[in-house]
């Protein structure tokens, strides 16, 4: 794997096949296989493959979409969808001399297209490979704006138009959906965005706009985020029909029109990120990757040249492999790929591995441990051998002690004062590699501290590579200035000691 690659957390996918069946049932795609059935051995139509008037009539009905007002617009999106993937097959009639362009007959004919057969007699690999190349054409035209919108944008200058004028830069709209696409996907790869749990327009938008060091957005940012949140509206609207994402739009109620075009009328302010009510929060909109959705971000991602791993890549690999990754992974990824990988190996052997691989002194050594002891409480009393044999062991001996007990077994020999030392020191050091200066972590401090009269009067002693940078944090994360000075001193007394 390239250093320079950039790398998102793994995201766990359904079979290809449950994927597939997602495919075939999202609206549009069923839609366009419906009419390419119906296209048959060939039909007249306009010109480019369109439907003719009546047609689109008769193409509504066959949808169930004759009584919606807007039946016709989704059945020639549909159709388009059906043409832009090969669903349907257009031949242009051959243009008779003295007969003009612009006739509004029959200029072709449209039939089922050999893709269509690709649904019966294909895998489903090669469904989603049609329905991806499908959704491709409708992520262009998400970002293209309005073309009655357009054309009110152009000027003519001394009877031509000024193509300058327009406030609209294709290359940025296309970044900038992808970019949101890519935000969803990392929410959802953290635990932080689900169908069950969509994620607030107004906080996708924020995501997007409001710099990271902003603590208050101002005004102007503000009416950023609302005219994103318009945006993404309209671009959802047209997505979620592909069975991309899940979405619930803006309440028309909060949007008003200020020449021509819509603004929330609202403030966005308060429904960024601390929202006093969730019913408030869902009538700015909610959305969410679905699994498909997951499936298709991934495939453009790695498209992008992005390290996007599954669940389950390191089942097959060593447990190194396994123990060098998880302290990146998000904890519900974390767990279920630890499971798998447990899966794959008798708990005997898949203990004495993991105990194997979390031996060292580098830097990323306490991560590992932390990981390796999550993975042992996975397994049960099989793997007790394996802590046994660790049990004198200065690196894994208190880990080892702390599984037995948990276990319930007996006659575990007490741990020595220097071993206690070595484990908190190694504990703390992981969590401050992964989390940081967390609350959690001072609150483990303060209880440390509290909990052992003389703590640091000892703790500098302590032979473990981490011991005057993990002290040097307790002085940072301790609220008592007093014990805060005790652990500054101890730290430069372990690094004089080094």
């Amino acid at each position: 794997m390239s250093g320079d690659r950039p790398t998102m957390p793994p995201v766990r996918l359904p079979s290809d096949a449950e994927l597939a069946r997602d495919a075939l049932s999202a609206p549009l795609f069923a839609r366009a296989v419906k009419l390419a059935r119906w296209a048959g051995e060939g039909m007249p139509v306009g010109i480019d493959g369109g439907l003719l008037a009546d047609q689109l009539a008769t193409a509504a009905g066959l949808l169930e979409l004759a009584d919606d007002e807007d039946g016709p617009a989704y059945a020639a999106e549909a159709w388009q969808l059906a043409l832009d993937t090969g669903l349907v097959e257009f031949t242009e009639h051959e243009e008779e001399e003295g007969e003009g362009a612009e006739a509004e007959g029959p200029a072709g004919t449209a039939a089922a297209g050999e893709e269509l057969a690709v649904l019966t007699s294909g895998s489903p690999q090669d469904v989603l490979e049609l329905w991806l190349a499908g959704l491709e054409t409708v992520l262009a035209d998400a970002a293209a704006p309005d073309l009655s919108e357009l054309a009110d944008q152009l000027t003519s200058v001394e009877g031509e138009l000024d193509i300058d004028a327009l406030d609209w830069n294709p290359e940025e709209e296309a970044d900038f959906l992808d970019g949101v696409l890519g935000n969803l996907y990392l929410l959802t790869a953290v635990g932080e965005g689900s169908t069950e749990r969509p994620v607030p327009l107004p906080a996708l938008a924020a995501s997007m706009i409001v710099p990271d060091d902003m603590d208050e957005p101002t005004d102007d940012v503000l009416e950023e985020v609302s005219d994103a949140m318009m945006r993404l509206d309209d671009q959802f609207r047209v997505l979620a029909p592909t069975g991309l994402l899940a979405y619930q739009p803006v309440d028309e109620a909060l949007i008003e029109e200020v020449d021509g075009e819509g603004h929330i009328r609202e403030s966005v302010d308060g429904v960024i990120s601390d929202v006093p009510e969730e019913e408030d929060v869902t009538r700015y909109g909610m959305v969410a990757l679905t699994p498909l959705g997951l499936f298709a971000v991934r495939a453009r991602m790695l498209d992008a040249g992005i390290d996007v791993p599954l669940v389950g890549d390191l089942a097959d690999k060593g447990a190194d492999a396994l123990l060098d990754a998880l302290p990146g992974h998000p904890a519900p990824a974390a767990h279920a790929e630890t499971e798998l990988w447990l899966g794959r190996r008798a708990p005997l052997d898949a203990a004495r591995e993991l105990l194997a691989a979390a031996r060292g002194d580098d830097e990323d050594a306490p991560g590992r441990r932390l990981v390796c002891q999550q993975a042992l409480s996975l397994l049960g009393s099989e793997a007790e051998p394996a802590l046994r044999e660790v049990l004198d062991d200065p690196q894994l001996g208190g880990l080892a002690r702390v599984w037995l007990a948990e276990h319930g077994a007996t006659d575990v020999p007490e741990p020595g004062e220097a071993m206690v030392f070595w484990l908190t020191i190694d504990t703390i050091a992981a969590q401050l590699a992964g989390e940081g200066d967390s609350e959690e972590l001072r609150e483990l401090v303060e209880g440390l501290v509290g909990g052992h009269s003389g703590f640091f009067d000892s703790a500098w002693r302590c032979d473990h590579p981490a011991t005057a940078d993990v002290l040097e944090a307790m002085g940072r994360l301790h609220p008592d200035k007093k014990v805060a000075k005790q652990a500054r001193k101890a730290a430069f007394k372990a690094r004089s000691r080094a």
